[in-house]
């Protein structure tokens, strides 16, 4: 990671008029089609982790994602990881950071042992070289969407989800992804969305 000169990258304009916004977060609502990843859960794998693997390779697709505002400052990353929420042994919530890397079974094997590490130990576990793609799963409940609050502090992309939904012989989630407009634009950000979807169809029909 490095900080870069905001107006020498593809982001300048985006900088100049959302860096000071007081609400500079967007958010979109997308519904997914999950089918295969919940045909892969009776196999081995785990739900969430199928989830953020998919939107980890879907986000290292746009160049954008590489570059974070971090409060003025401009912060261009080489890779990714993805954030989940752990619910740890005393019933409370930490933070979980997982390096993103293409192998699935490497990427699985990671997920499952940090993870496991934040339950034992009731400590969030962070990567600070990494740009990190936030992540909710409120798998136990029906929502439609959320909109995220925005605190100033954490600008990093998220994404919120609940229980899968059955349409016909489809398995549906609906999914917010909220991110910070300097990052990028709708256009980019749809694309995201659409690369999960693929990434879930295609990707993952080898399995």
């Amino acid at each position: 990671m490095r900080e870069v000169n905001p107006e020498e990258t593809s982001r300048a304009l985006s900088y100049q008029y959302y860096i000071d916004a007081p609400m500079p977060m967007v958010t979109i609502f997308k519904s997914l089609d999950v089918t295969r990843i919940v045909h892969l859960c009776k196999k081995r794998y785990k739900f969430n982790m199928l989830m953020c693997y998919c939107i980890g390779l879907s986000a290292s697709q746009i160049s954008e994602f590489k570059l974070l505002p971090v409060g003025k400052k401009m912060i261009e990353y080489d890779s990714i990881g993805v954030d989940v929420i752990v619910a740890n042994k005393k019933g409370e919530i930490n933070s979980c950071d997982i390096p993103f890397v293409a192998d699935l079974e490497e990427f699985n094997k990671s997920y499952l042992r940090l993870t496991k590490r934040v339950y034992e130990k009731c400590e969030n576990y962070e990567i600070s070289n990494r740009m990190i793609v936030g992540t909710s799963s409120l798998v136990k409940h029906d929502i439609d969407g959320v909109v995220n609050m925005y605190s100033g502090v954490f600008n990093n992309p998220f994404l919120i989800w609940g229980k899968y939904e059955k349409k016909g012989l489809k398995k549906i989630v609906k999914l917010s992804f909220q991110f910070h407009h300097v990052q990028m634009d709708g256009e980019q950000a749809c694309q995201f969305l659409e690369n999960i979807q693929s990434c879930i169809c295609e990707r993952l029909s080898y399995l």
